[in-house]
């Protein structure tokens, strides 16, 4: 009697991939498992990374018929720990980071495992560009999916809002795309859906007119000017035109130049007003821009990928990070005196609390015309707390959740869902997919193309 002989199907998987296979005990292991939050450590059976979308076919083939887990991970900024897995495969894009531009039709298409910073060098080489990701490190995969607020998002919407199609392996391992005419209910749902419903290979946006000059750059202010200071950015806000944003910032003074070395680990406000219109801009931004006393004014014309940039040293690969998101109903005075507080509270230096004006052109859009869970929100709040030290996790989670309770009264209820950050509660997940209509009809497209939930590393749609 013969037996026939055993395979090994992750041998199988190797041979049958462009990319490359990676298991525990390869040189390249301990490296290729590194994702951007150090809080996060797992150790995958396998890592594969991709050349091709017959590849990611492979990947998810492979999953599917062994009952592994499987991680998918882009630029692997997942706060959460959704881009690896312990005792897992992970689909790892890092190989597939190709951008092609179309000047003249203004459209890009981008493979998954691009980055902002990718998107961003191409597109700017003719004045384009796409509303996206505020750090140039983050992955564009899991930005899109989740909606995408960006410096441009007043002007041009969410990302989401000038993507035009998709290239997807479904979870039983077809190649599709899904666009306004092509499986357009699929589409409904990629958009703000977060990755619940298929593995996407590539992107395609429509591009804008911007740069490759725009004005910003941060105004720091003392942190006892910081309530004033927001004042009077809420009032302008009321009736601010498109081409106007701004992001402010409770942080520390980091310990290196262009600072002044006087100010260096003290709580500051930095405001960065940002206008795409160089020669509107300045007078557009002067309300902001000339109010009060700042300490330091590094303001003006400055190349929309040094500002996409501007906090990639900031926030690193391998510090540790707890994160939180909230809509905020105003900017009132009560809620100002609360987050000016925590300003001057934070566990750590390191800790940002951005705040930033929603509204333009993102709230025009209709509430069902995507799975984006809520567009309404005059202000949002995230709350970026960040170490290094192992020891200080409990002490930095505690403060954060402590903190974000005490602006509980101002906030709305609704999540942006990439900012639901390290409590993934059901409510919280829930209210980023827009409260129970919309949820139902993510779990709808959920039985119809993930009904055993293979892809379910993500803020999941139970089907």
């Amino acid at each position: 009697m013969t037996t026939m002989p055993q395979t090994n199907p992750l041998a199988t998987l190797a041979e049958q991939l462009r990319g490359e296979l990676i298991t525990p005990g390869d040189a390249a292991y301990d490296e290729a498992r590194l994702v951007w939050n150090g809080m996060i450590d797992r150790r995958p059976a396998a890592i594969a990374q991709v050349q091709g979308a017959v590849d990611v076919v492979a990947v998810v083939d492979y999953a599917r018929e062994t009952g592994t887990e499987l991680a998918v991970r882009g630029g692997g900024h997942s706060s959460a720990g959704y881009s690896t897995v312990d005792g897992g495969i992970i689909l790892d894009f890092s190989r597939m980071r190709a951008v092609w531009v179309d000047p003249q039709a203004k459209v890009a298409r981008a493979q998954a495992g691009a980055l902002w910073g990718d998107v961003d060098r191409e597109t700017q080489a003719h004045g384009l560009a796409v509303p996206g990701g505020q750090i140039s490190h983050t992955g564009i995969a899991g930005l899109t999916l989740g909606g995408g607020i960006g410096w441009l998002s007043r002007q041009y919407g969410l990302t989401i809002d000038s993507l035009l199609s998709v290239e997807l392996v479904t979870a039983d391992g077809r190649l599709v795309t899904a666009s306004e005419t092509e499986h357009p209910d699929l589409f409904w749902g990629l958009r703000g859906g977060s990755g619940n419903f298929g593995v996407v290979v590539s992107f395609e946006y429509r591009l804008h007119d911007v740069g490759p000059l725009v004005l910003g750059g941060p105004l720091l202010y003392e942190l006892d000017d910081a309530p004033a200071v927001l004042r009077n950015a809420r009032d302008y806000f009321v009736d601010a035109p498109d081409e106007v944003s701004l992001w402010l910032v409770l942080t520390h003074v980091p310990p290196a130049p262009p600072y002044p070395p006087e100010r260096w680990g003290t709580p500051v406000l930095a405001v960065v007003p940002f206008c795409t219109d160089l020669d509107r801009g300045p007078a557009l931004l002067e309300p902001l821009t000339s109010f009060g006393s700042p300490f330091a004014n590094m303001h003006g014309p400055i190349p929309y990928t040094a500002l996409q940039a501007a906090l990639d040293d900031v926030d690193p690969h391998g510090h540790r990070y707890w994160e939180r998101g909230d809509y905020l109903a105003d900017l009132s005075d009560g809620v100002i005196e609360a987050l000016v507080a925590g300003g001057g509270s934070t566990s750590s230096p390191l800790t940002e609390i951005l705040i930033f004006p929603m509204g333009g052109e993102t709230a025009r859009v209709p509430a069902d015309a995507t799975a984006f869970g809520d567009r309404s929100a005059p202000w949002a709040v995230w709350v970026a707390t960040q170490w290094t030290d192992p020891d200080e996790d409990a002490i930095h989670r505690d403060w954060t959740r402590s903190f974000a309770a005490t602006l509980t009264p101002w906030t709305t209820g609704a999540v942006y869902v990439n900012a639901i950050g390290g409590d993934v509660t059901e409510a919280r997940k829930l209210a980023a997919y827009g409260g129970p209509a919309k949820y139902e009809r993510l779990r709808k497209l959920k039985r119809e193309w993930d009904p055993e939930n293979l892809l379910h590393l993500n803020h999941n749609v139970a089907p």
